[in-house]
């Protein structure tokens, strides 16, 4: 194929659109539709679905997401709020095509930047970041060859809030309210404004074989809460939170054993333990069960040149407001917490 008319989703529709995303092998969970549905009703952003076509046939899709506000700028971005998103396209060329369409994109939006989230390097000297890895731990057959696998201190800290009496929990909807408590207390104690609960309710309506939520409890009292979603082989834990008050007891040890557990057992292959910047806290927690790194890939249009963005709460900018953020109720936080974040990409 030497060339692709770029076309807008409107005549692309989901069904099209999904069996393209999953023939891709770098496509990813939220190369879905369905995650458009989700982004619009939750916090109300125009979304541009992009598609490639070599005649009728789809030849490469991106899904984009416009965000515009006083405070953060203007931005489209390949995907806010998730770990991966950027270009599945049959070939370099279909990927350049997609790309150009994205930048006019930007521009029409009158967007300062453009933001393209990739697992894997492009060829060409397109501005981008790489401050970011995943955390990924290939998983056994079974749980019980993972176990043995982990080293006895390992080991020890996952016994220990089980000998406290901490109980875990895997379900969906019925343990997302459990789930919040502990995130929006978290996200407060963090600095970070927090999503709504409707975010997390969207993502469980809209996939509603794809995602779960794991709660750990000391009696009724949830201490810690992940959200799963899982892709392929894949299983990925985006969101995960615990008490700080009650790290004692070690919550957060038997929240990553369960969620682990609960992959062997389903057949995973893998299990993605999120994003990290490599050295911080939360990289070697992950790394001690055996995680390794694989380097994510954001590229850039900027409009005026210069360095590439730093919307996230390590910007130096930011540190007043999230100094404020961490003395704030936690019940208020809940509610000025959303009207935030959604331009927080």
């Amino acid at each position: 194929m030497t060339s692709a008319a770029v076309v807008i989703d409107s005549v692309v529709g989901d069904v099209a659109w999904d069996t393209y995303a999953n023939s891709r092998p770098e496509s990813s969970l939220y190369h879905l539709h369905g995650w458009r549905d989700v982004i619009e009703q939750t916090f109300g952003h125009r979304t541009i679905y992009l598609a490639a076509r070599d005649g009728t046939r789809i030849a490469g899709i991106l899904p984009l997401t416009e965000l515009k506000s006083r405070l953060f700028g203007r931005m489209v971005v390949s995907l806010p709020f998730f770990n991966y998103g950027g270009i599945c396209a049959d070939s370099e060329s279909v990927r350049t095509a997609l790309f150009d369409a994205a930048v006019e994109v930007t521009k029409q939006a009158g967007a300062d930047f453009l933001e393209v989230r990739e697992e894997s390097a492009w060829s060409g000297e397109l501005p981008r970041k790489l401050s970011k890895v995943s955390m990924r731990l290939p998983l056994p057959g079974s749980a019980e060859a993972l176990w043995k696998g982990l080293g006895a201190k390992l080991r020890n800290q996952v016994q220990k809030p089980r000998k406290e009496g901490l109980t875990a929990a895997v379900g969906r909807d019925e343990l997302l309210d459990d789930f919040y408590r502990v995130f929006a207390h978290n996200m407060r104690d963090l600095g970070t404004p927090v999503y709504s609960s409707a975010f997390f309710r969207n993502i469980l309506q809209r996939f509603p074989d794809r995602t779960w939520v794991v709660v750990v409890y000391k009696d009724r009292l949830p201490l810690a809460g992940g959200f799963l979603a899982t892709f392929r082989d894949r299983v990925e834990i985006p969101w995960a939170s615990s008490l700080r008050e009650y790290n004692r007891l070690g919550p957060n040890m038997l929240l990553y054993w369960t969620c682990l557990e609960w992959a062997c057992t389903k057949g995973f292959g893998v299990f993605d333990f999120g994003r990290s910047t490599i050295g911080e806290s939360t990289f070697r927690f992950k790394e001690q069960w055996g995680a390794q790194p694989h380097q994510l890939y954001w590229y850039y249009w900027l409009r005026d040149g210069g360095p590439v963005p730093q919307v996230n709460p390590s910007n130096p900018k930011y540190r007043a407001a999230i100094n404020l953020w961490q003395r704030m109720p936690i019940g208020l936080t809940r509610v000025i917490g959303p009207r935030i974040v959604k331009y927080i990409p």
